[in-house]
């Protein structure tokens, strides 16, 4: 399975979002730390959910890493988060 996948599935389960968006960013970092040939070290993500109501914006990015800390111990190198809680933004 594809990390994209991986993620969105976690996140998926994790905190049933109105809307999420994960994007492979992985080509856009060929020759910095961290990236690998074959790319899937690089992700965004774009996710509204219930969860993140009255949650600052560390506690939601916390919340994620928790999520993910399997992927982000291990292939995936960095994670850029835009978390929202429905009628934010």
């Amino acid at each position: 399975m594809a990390m994209r996948d991986t993620i969105s599935n976690k996140l998926q389960e994790a905190f049933t979002p109105e809307s999420l968006q994960v994007v492979d960013e992985s080509h856009l970092h060929e020759g910095h730390a961290g990236h690998r040939p074959g790319g899937e070290t690089h992700f965004r993500v774009y996710i509204v959910s219930e969860a993140f109501k009255g949650k600052s914006r560390v506690d939601r990015h916390r919340m994620i890493n928790s999520a993910l800390a399997a992927e982000l111990s291990g292939s995936v190198h960095a994670l850029a988060i835009q978390a929202q809680a429905p009628g934010e933004g």
